[in-house]
């Protein structure tokens, strides 16, 4: 690694230079791109036209000229042609299997009524054999162009989802994950009925009768879950080998067509990490991995944590040094604990999912053993509850520096506890596509106050000094960081208002906190996240300029290729 340490000291200085360019022993690129608009994001942010990679790392990053001696007779020349390339956005929280098995069972985003639902459902029926389970994912009754009837608190009850499949047992996820609809086979086979009562942090919710009407809140969703396991593991080791492995394969073209070249995978159990082990052995994890580790008892974490932490060094594809815990769950199924009740459900505020003082001694064994720490809150009252939580463990330790703990999604927030964030040095995670898709109903949520004052307020938190990371939540919205992007910098709501446009961040702040921000969140911003010599040729070429073209237009920009470690995995057809 010395060379790469000589050469990031090198870059720091001249940032646009090519390393020896014009000596007679320049090492040959195996790619160069060249003729278009370079920007490298780093410290001392600056552009180039064009860049060259040798033996999968940034060789050079300077002019057409300047770069030109690093083209050898084997060197493959990519031309630009006015093209932006940027270092390759990192999706900061997503869950990578997650987004493989979404692209395997039905897309419920696409459905604008629960009736469009119950047919989608028939059809798959049609098609299954009898007693299979029939999955799909992604509804969300606020984006529905109407109430079903009957129904209950706006969602939908069991009876006409029962009626097409009487026999297959059905369980459909909500857009974010903290919700599932079941039907009656599904609830049976989970041992569910009106006498059952709600689990710790979860709802079943019930009509004026006290019917389970099949919304199952938070971890009411774990019985029906551990029904659709017990008929999993009926299959034999290899199919659920293969099937796993199909699951990989799709997430990653879906994350490299979209221009991702790592992804910041927010909770894997320990042998879901050993399975990522062995691809990254084989050479077959498509893009980089940064794993939270979770699903894990404190007990286990504590004895284990040691054999499992992978800290990134070189051109690896697996990183294991986080933990990931959940402390409350979503705005939009009403699951985030908030300090005042809900303005359209004034009998909640939310529920708690992990009892704060487990996340309290995960946080002192992360200490112990040198893991950083990201904790889920969406509501006012779980994140300043986090805050407390990481306040009196850093405390208690003599407040120990650059920890980069991190708060996956930070979503509302109330004004006292926004300074907190730098002042403890705590990440922000946030993931700019949920402001926009939430927008049209946030305030119908929190009222228009709370909404203005805490909700998505990344303007603040950057003017306070906060790092801001940024992401998709993928499956909960589509790997698609131009989206996100266009959120951050717009927040365009897709009803076509504005939410609270003075939170907007700059182009320039997007981009970074795509990338570098997204690394620094990782501790690899050594390796990856801008486009200086010495990192990793990880790199994203766009269609069009994201960072001038007129705003309205940045949603029309596409991926044209994505380069990891030097190789180019994705290229669009023209």
């Amino acid at each position: 690694m010395n060379w790469i340490r000589c050469a990031l000291t090198i870059a720091a200085l001249m940032p646009l230079v090519a390393c020896g360019a014009g000596s007679s022993d320049q090492q040959a690129a195996e790619l160069v791109l060249r003729g278009g608009r370079v920007v490298t994001v780093g410290d001392q942010p600056s552009e180039a036209t064009a860049v060259a990679v040798v033996d999968g790392f940034i060789g050079a990053v300077g002019s057409d000229e300047e770069v030109a001696s690093h083209i050898g007779p084997e060197t493959r020349v990519v031309e630009l042609d006015g093209r932006l390339a940027i270092p390759g956005f990192i999706e900061g929280h997503g869950h990578f299997l997650g987004l493989g098995d979404a692209k395997m069972i039905l897309d419920l985003t696409v459905a604008t009524s629960w009736n469009e639902i119950v047919s989608m459902v028939a059809g798959a029926v049609e098609e299954a054999e009898p007693g299979a389970w029939i999955r799909g994912r992604g509804w969300h009754q606020e984006k529905w162009d109407q109430v079903p009837t009957p129904s209950v608190e706006g969602s939908p009850v069991h009876d006409s989802l029962s009626a097409v499949s009487p026999e297959n047992p059905v369980i459909l996820g909500h857009a974010s994950g903290h919700a599932a609809f079941a039907n009656a086979k599904a609830m049976e086979l989970a041992g569910l009925s009106r006498e059952s009562q709600n689990p710790p942090g979860g709802e079943l919710v019930r009509d004026a009768d006290g019917n389970l009407t099949g919304l199952l809140r938070e971890t009411a969703q774990r019985a029906v879950s551990e029904a659709l396991s017990a008929s999993m593991s009926q299959r034999d080791s290899e199919e659920l080998e293969a099937n796993r492995r199909r699951m990989v394969e799709l997430a990653g073209e879906e994350a490299l067509s979209k221009g991702v070249t790592s992804f910041h995978d927010a909770g894997v159990s320990f042998e879901t990490i050993d399975f990522y082990k062995r691809l990254e052995d084989e050479a077959a994890l498509p893009v980089r991995l940064y794993a939270m580790v979770r699903y894990q008892s404190n007990e286990e974490m504590a004895a284990r944590l040691p054999e499992y932490r992978m800290v990134a060094d070189g051109n690896d594809f697996l990183t294991v040094r986080s933990i990931k815990r959940q402390i409350d769950g979503a705005l939009g199924s009403h699951g985030a604990w908030l300090l005042e009740p809900y303005e359209d459900l004034p009998e909640s505020i939310g529920l708690v999912l992990e009892p704060e003082e487990e996340i309290l001694e995960t946080a002192r064994v992360a200490i112990r053993h040198g893991f950083q720490v990201n904790t889920h809150a969406i509501g006012d009252r779980a994140n300043r509850r986090v805050l407390d939580i990481y306040e009196e463990v850093l405390e208690a330790n003599g407040m120990p520096a650059d920890l980069r703990w991190r708060i996956e999604h930070a979503q509302h927030l109330h004004p006292d506890d926004i300074g907190r964030f730098a002042g403890l040095g705590i990440i922000a995670a946030i993931q700019g596509v949920h402001c926009t898709s939430d927008g049209p109903w946030v305030a119908k949520r929190l009222g228009s106050k709370r909404a203005e004052e805490g909700a998505y307020v990344w303007r603040t938190l950057i003017d306070s000094g906060a790092i801001l990371g940024n992401g998709t939540d993928v499956p909960v919205e589509a790997i698609d960081p131009i989206a996100s992007y266009y959120s951050s910098v717009s927040r365009v709501m897709r009803d076509g208002g504005v939410f609270y446009p003075d939170q907007r961040m700059t182009r320039e702040e997007a981009l970074r906190t795509y990338t570098l921000n997204n690394a620094y969140a990782a501790f690899e911003e050594d390796l990856k996240g801008s486009l200086q010599v010495g990192k990793l040729a990880d790199i994203t070429v766009l269609s069009e300029d994201i960072l001038t073209i007129d705003e309205s237009r940045i949603p029309e920009v596409q991926v044209d290729l994505t380069i990891v470690g030097g190789e180019v995995r994705f290229e669009r057809s023209p």
